[in-house]
């Protein structure tokens, strides 16, 4: 299997990297320096010293002498504790502080040394306890500290979070979008294991044109020597899951040189000027370590055909984009060492700017694999999962022409999803046919139709696979069923047994035949017309629009195309009105003869059709063997 794709290391990072080697860590400074830091912490140490100091004076005053003799004389000392001549006291009652400050109950005074007033025969007399421990207790020396430290230590947090706050700023966010980024950290796989052309299979060719690249990263002295130049860009183009992804992280895998990837769509922001100092950073971190890949995907998003018009908001923003783009790829600053990947499933859409010799170089077409191909991709995307001895893998390749690299993948995936629910231990051939079948027709839907029309959407699936049967050179059928799934009552499945390139006018009215097959059966059978058939009008609406008015294959309309090929293009700006009036008269004559041979077909080979639908609701489902046999047709030899 193939490896995962690295994540983003910062959120405003548009690009992901793998490869790389780390940047330098960056020194860490403080906002304003140390020595800023070092002198307010010492501002703060003082004054907090100054504040103590009148906070430990608390609220014991000291009285004079005789104020103490007095309230011992009275009997309103309870306690003292003396250290040399310095005591101090608890009272019994409160008295008015000597400052008129409130009153007290714990005090201190001073003995004089020339005193001698008995003062023990007092004390003793009045009951007076004489502890041997302070009575005002006073913080030690460390609680002191402790406390003195903490509005410094409060500061030093305060300031350690707002610098992160600030660095974190400058990284993301606003600042990020408008000033200095951090470099962005490489991300390294698990395991440290990259992709290579080990990993692709089934587009050797595409494989072949990209080897070039490779030995360029790896041998430039070579190309230097014979005054050759690095390409400055490739464009994948081809349908989606072909591989575009997996084959430009392999080049870069194969060369082993860093590579950076992202999407087109993430250096789009709603501030105009974003994107393009996104691009800068990006080919900025690319030369660091160069000779390196950049990969964009999906560039369509950003390199559409400008307009001459001003853009404004997003548009202009796309357009600053493209330009920055082409400027790094070849205008003043060059992009030395730096090879550019892109891939896209539009390529008919890009600027031209874009896809001109000096920015991509060369364009490389990645089309589905053909039979080998699948094979080959079958086996990568199956070597982590048990297959059972019954299982065939250039089978399963035959029946899925067409099928492209993801959807391969996601069919072995299916297969080893039903094991598991089936409790087994090694992936069956039949996990592997259901897999197919819910890939290509869709889930089955507990749906439970009625007598009458169960046995007509068995007729209409027996119309399609008779009609299949009897037309020369058209696809072999593969299996009928009148099990819905999907959106669809039954489902007949017909594919080639081998790979088709190029279509014969009687091959595709052989497809239209067979695909109006259900409607002429309700016709032939039923005399009615329901709604079942409305997938099949579509198909065929499709391919007689082609042959009327793409692939020339009317005379009325002669040899050219009136239809464009682009869906998304508005239907009759190629052609003039008179035109297209001609291409929907042979659309309908090409449809109206094909249904009327349908209609022909079906009627002289009725009883074919009934034992075959009788079989259809017997068994609800009939695979290709027992549906020949029930039709009483002989199945042709297979293609090689």
């Amino acid at each position: 299997m193939a490896n995962p794709v690295p994540p983003r290391d910062r959120t405003d990072q548009p690009w992901r990297s793998e490869g790389a080697p780390p940047p330098p860590s960056p020194k860490k400074r403080m906002p304003g320096g140390w020595g800023s830091l070092i002198l307010t912490a010492l501002v703060v140490y003082l004054i907090a010293n100054i504040v103590l100091s009148f906070l430990n004076k608390g609220d014991e005053p000291t009285i004079a002498y005789t104020e103490f003799d007095k309230q011992v004389a009275a009997g309103n000392v309870t306690k003292i504790y003396s250290k040399g001549d310095a005591i101090q006291g608890q009272l019994k009652n409160k008295q008015p502080a000597p400052d008129g400050d409130g009153d007290y109950t714990k005090f201190k005074t001073q003995r004089p040394a020339f005193a001698d007033d008995e003062l023990w025969a007092q004390l003793t007399k009045q009951n007076v306890t004489v502890t041997a421990e302070p009575v005002v207790q006073e913080r030690s020396f460390l609680a002191n500290l402790l406390i003195s430290l903490a509005p410094m230590l409060l500061l030093v947090v305060l300031w350690v979070f707002i610098a992160r706050r600030m660095s974190a700023g400058m990284g993301g966010g606003a600042g990020g979008m408008l000033g200095r980024k951090t470099p962005p950290k490489p991300v390294e796989l698990e395991g440290g294991q990259r992709t290579t052309f080990a990993d692709v299979a089934g587009i050797d060719e595409v494989e072949g044109e990209l080897n070039d690249v490779v030995d360029f990263l790896k041998n430039p002295q070579a190309y230097r020597e014979m005054g050759a130049k690095m390409p400055r860009g490739v464009l994948l183009a081809g349908p989606p899951g072909t591989g575009k992804t997996l084959l430009a992280r392999a080049v870069a895998g194969e060369a082993g040189v860093p590579f950076f990837s992202a999407s087109a769509s993430e250096f789009i922001e709603m501030i105009v000027g974003v994107g393009a100092s996104r691009v800068r950073e990006l080919f900025a971190e690319a030369r660091k370590v160069a000779p390196a890949i950049i990969f964009i995907d999906e560039i369509d998003t950003i390199g559409r055909a400008r307009g001459g018009g001003s853009g404004m908001g997003g548009h202009d923003e796309r357009e600053q984009t493209l330009n920055q783009i082409l400027t790094e790829m070849d205008g003043f600053t060059g992009s030395e060492g730096v090879i550019v990947l892109a891939a896209t499933n539009r390529a008919d859409v890009l600027d031209p700017a874009l896809t001109r010799p000096g920015r991509f170089d060369r364009i490389v077409h990645v089309n589905p694999p053909d039979r080998g191909g699948r094979e080959a991709i079958l086996r990568i995307h199956t070597r982590e999962i048990p297959l059972a001895k019954d299982v065939d893998l250039e089978h399963v390749a035959r029946t899925t022409p067409g099928m492209t690299g993801a959807e391969l993948a996601n069919l072995a995936n299916e297969a080893a999803l039903l094991a598991v629910k089936r409790e087994q231990k090694a992936v069956t051939r039949s996990d592997l046919s259901d897999a197919l079948e819910k890939v290509q027709l869709g889930a089955e839907r507990p749906l439970v139709m009625p007598a009458e029309e169960r046995r007509r959407t068995a007729y209409h699936e027996s119309g399609h696979a008779l009609l299949g049967m009897l037309q020369p050179g058209a696809d072999p059928v593969r299996k009928i069923t009148i099990v819905p799934r999907g959106r669809a009552l039954g489902v007949t499945l017909s594919t080639p047994d081998s790979d088709k390139y190029a279509y014969t006018e009687d091959y595709l009215r052989g497809r239209i035949i067979g695909a109006l097959g259900g409607m002429a059966a309700e016709q032939v059978v039923f005399g009615v017309i329901t709604t079942g058939a409305e997938s099949d009008l579509e198909q065929v609406t499709n391919i007689a629009r082609g042959m009327a008015g793409r692939w020339g294959m009317s005379e009325r309309v002669g040899r050219l195309t009136a239809i464009p090929s682009d869906a998304q293009q508005a239907y009759g700006l190629s052609a003039a009105p008179s035109t297209l009036d001609t291409v929907d008269a042979e659309m309908r004559r090409i449809v109206d003869e094909c249904y009327e041979n349908a209609v022909r077909l079906l009627r002289e080979h009725r009883g074919q059709l009934d034992a075959l639908a009788a079989a259809l609701l017997e068994n609800e489902t009939l695979e290709e063997a027992d549906a020949y046999r029930a039709a009483g047709i002989t199945r042709a030899e297979r293609e090689d």
